[in-house]
């Protein structure tokens, strides 16, 4: 944690000394473009370059003045927590007149300002590039008005470009996901569990309309995770006579026992023919064909407010790091690029094939090929419709493939929340496949008691927004019982095993391989779900549980730094989660804007301690009112947290005072975030679709038989894909004395933290985006829309 003095950032090349870089916000805001903001101006001012705002979006620009003014580290402290944007944003008609270009290409040339850091939309980016091709024209123009000396145009000759895209609708092709979308999503999912309780009191249906003129992604995505009965949304519209089948579909939800049913919209939503279905029509239909008691509610620009989620800070933490990098590294020849997601990782991607993308779907929607614009989404998109289809809508007993195979399901380790959906999410689509489906209660230690029952489709209906494990989870491995185990199996003929949980399944699939050789039972196709608030399972980046656990540590960092404000300079230590896995105390450092982070995979000392109070001590005497360090509960026997808290308090004596707080338990509680939801559901969807597979390719001679290292795997999300790897080949990567992966790709996230908290340190830039081209259908197996 100490400040090294001599390791530089970059390679000579990369130094932004003598740059002048200009950040804006245009068009919607949406929560997290000021974590965007935030990263932009202290990895530019980071890198030696002189950072600019532009207030008002492109209508600053225009107007020039006071709306362009220099930036400072301290300009943007405290505001990682607060939506909107602070800098403003505003819609401006003059900018897309070539009159007005001119006038904001003077005002940024006055300040010496090349390189635009643009967080917008696609139409914000689109007049960007359009901006960035006039340029010499403009520059030009400017001369012989008079206005700029003609030297201006060679030193000013070229207007570099990135962009970031800030949108809640998640509606810009070439990324995963925008900054935005995902607290968009919190506040949908606040509203729809909150909304369940008083349905199922008064047994209604309730519509809820959210937004998306033109994208269905946050009406779909939140029905995926609510288990909403119906939605509608602009790039599928219903086969005509829907309104039937979504009565049917409602009816037989209420014949089988549910109190409530839930129908979601999109704004933007329409039938085959154009027409628009709105939310009022939607209540109408039902209470006509129905008779049943229905409300309808507008959640409107709830959706754009709020504070900014964890990952939103995350994504628009890096991708503001990135879009620096790509200006430094830009040349005249290269194309305006947008900082994109893909699955785990930073891409480039040239802005104008993104924004070519996004209006073919338009098009496409217009000219009613609905099929193609699903497709031109991306494969996020379509595999969310095709989960959610897979999961919403029961086929009948007749059209249901007859398997003949028994499955079960269980969960084990500690309860992480998502694991329930991830549950509901193999039930159903192993009845889809046409298996029986058997529930384990109490992991491991109820497999051998016998608590083993079929379980239906109806049993897990409105699991989803359940924190916890409802099957019962325990830490018992299968070793010592494993005879016991073998005679459970054979007495219910299980034919397959799908066990949700953290780092206790990983060693319960280990330990059912190995005795593999004495029992025969065992010979049967094995896949593990990683569910661990930890996030320590080697072969996955992440767990279903984790976000979850990060947004409770970012929501009481927030309130704990609240707590202090109006009061004298004060630093809170604060402990986490994780074991010896330091995933929580820094990525939750990331979102929380901490100063530091402790963690046993970052060995630090007493001089480390010492350096960190020492820095913490010289920015509170000239900017900051409140600090904030994270402790992995693991991270050094010896240096507890009351030991730095004991430190901490005698070293800042006359400049802070401070206070600690143990998180505890608090972290593995509460409703899973809707990005543990998603994940559970469709990464638990892909694992039995394994499952069925391997029990077709396994099925011989009239009995299951799978022996081979590959059908006993594990599940997990790498870089940019879902990737089955055999739990045996896992063992060379782990660690099994602290319980953690060899190698974690979270570890480079740890010096953009200390960047952006003003410490010196070295920046591994190799695994920065390069530009690459936007891909109409990526191939399956690097399918990355696992994420949401």
């Amino acid at each position: 944690m100490a400040q090294p003095d001599t390791k530089k950032i970059f390679f000579e090349n990369l130094s932004g000394a003598g740059k002048a870089i200009a950040v804006l916000t245009s068009g919607g805001d949406a929560q997290g473009m000021n974590a965007a903001v935030r990263a932009v101006v202290r990895m530019g001012l980071y890198v030696g370059a002189k950072v600019y705002f532009i207030h008002e979006g492109y209508q600053g620009m225009v107007d020039g003045g006071e709306n362009i003014k220099e930036a400072t580290w301290e300009s943007v402290s405290s505001m990682l927590q607060v939506g909107g944007t602070v800098i403003g944003s505003a819609r401006c008609k003059e900018f897309r007149s070539h009159e007005g270009r001119l006038k904001a290409a003077h005002n940024l040339v006055q300040q010496g300002i090349t390189n635009l850091c643009v967080i917008g939309g696609d139409g914000s980016l689109t007049g960007a590039n359009l901006f960035r091709e006039e340029w010499s024209g403009l520059l030009g123009e400017l001369v012989d008005q008079g206005l700029i000396e003609a030297d201006a145009v060679q030193k000013y000759s070229a207007l570099h470009i990135v962009g970031m895209v800030g949108s809640i609708d998640n509606d810009f092709c070439g990324t995963d996901m925008t900054i935005g979308t995902d607290s968009a999503l919190h506040r949908i999912i606040e509203v729809v569990d909150a909304i369940m309780t008083t349905a199922q009191s008064h047994q209604r249906t309730f519509v809820l309309e959210v937004m998306g003129r033109h994208c269905g992604y946050l009406a779909l995505v939140s029905a995926l995770a609510c288990g909403a009965d119906w939605v509608l949304i602009p790039e599928m519209p219903p086969e005509d006579g829907w309104e039937d089948k979504m009565c049917q579909k409602l009816s037989a939800t209420r014949s089988r026992g549910t109190r409530l049913n839930i129908i979601i919209v999109a704004e933007g939503s329409i039938d085959r023919h154009g027409k628009p279905i709105t939310s009022n029509y939607l209540k109408e239909l039902v209470v006509k064909c129905l008779g049943f008691d229905t409300r309808v509610t507008i959640l409107g620009h709830v959706q754009r407010g709020g504070t900014p989620s964890a990952f939103d800070r995350i994504l628009a933490s890096r991708m503001g790091v990135e879009a620096v990098l790509a200006l430094l590294e830009t040349t005249a020849n290269t194309p305006a690029c947008v900082v994109s997601l893909c699955g785990n990782q930073s891409v480039r991607l040239p802005l104008m094939e993104c924004v070519q993308m996004t209006q073919e779907v338009q098009k496409a929607m217009d000219e009613k090929r609905f099929e193609e614009a699903v497709k031109l989404r991306g494969r996020s998109f379509e595999n969310n419709l095709k989960t959610y289809k897979l999961l919403a809508h029961r086929k009948p007993e007749s059209e249901l493939p007859t398997s003949n195979f028994n499955v079960a399901v269980l969960n084990v380790g500690a309860p992480a929340a998502g694991m329930n959906a991830a549950v509901r999410s193999a039930v159903r689509v192993g009845i889809s496949e046409g298996h029986k489906m058997f529930a384990v209660s109490d992991g491991f230690e109820g497999f051998y008691k016998g608590q083993i029952k079929e379980i239906k489709w109806a049993d897990v209906g409105g699991w989803t927004g359940q924190g916890g494990s409802l099957l019962g989870t325990k830490r018992t491995l299968p070793a010592k019982h494993v005879d016991k185990i073998a005679e459970q199996m054979r007495m219910h003929n299980i034919n397959a095993l799908l066990v949700v949980g953290g780092f206790e399944a990983f060693l319960s699939l280990l330990e059912l391989l190995t005795a593999r050789g004495k029992y025969d039972e065992f010979c049967v196709p094995m896949v593990m779900v990683p569910a661990t608030v930890s996030n320590n399972v080697p072969g996955s980046d992440l767990s279903i549980g984790a976000d979850t656990a990060l947004n409770a540590i970012t929501t009481t960092c927030d309130r704990i730094k609240q707590s202090a404000s109006g009061t004298k300079r004060r630093v809170f230590i604060i402990e986490t989660m994780g074991g010896y896995c330091g995933y929580l105390a820094s990525v939750g450092g990331l979102a929380a804007g901490a100063d530091a982070a402790y963690i046993y995979e970052e060995p630090f000392d007493i001089r480390d301690l010492q350096a960190n109070v020492e820095h913490l001590t010289e920015k509170m005497k000239t900017s900051i009112q409140r600090g904030l360090v994270l402790r992995n509960e693991n991270s050094n026997e010896n240096y507890t947290t009351d030991f730095i808290y004991q430190l901490y308090s005698e070293e800042g004596k006359g400049v802070f005072d401070s206070r600690k707080n143990v998180l505890g338990h608090m972290q593995q509680g509460g409703a899973p975030s809707p990005f543990d939801r998603n994940f559970g559901t469709k990464i638990s969807a892909k694992a039995m679709q394994w499952v069925t597979k391997k029990l077709t390719e396994t099925f011989r001679q009239g009995r299951v038989f799978a022996n081979t290292e590959d059908s006993c795997c594990l599940l997990g999300m790498r870089r940019r894909a879902l990737v089955f790897q055999p739990v045996v080949q896992l063992k060379e990567h782990t660690d099994f004395v602290h319980r953690i992966p060899k190698e974690q790709w979270w570890l480079k996230l740890r010096p953009l933290m200390k960047i952006l908290a003003k410490y010196k340190t070295s920046y591994d830039v190799s695994d920065s985006g390069q530009l690459e081209h936007v891909v109409r259908n990526r191939p399956k197996e690097s399918d990355a829309s696992v994420a949401m």
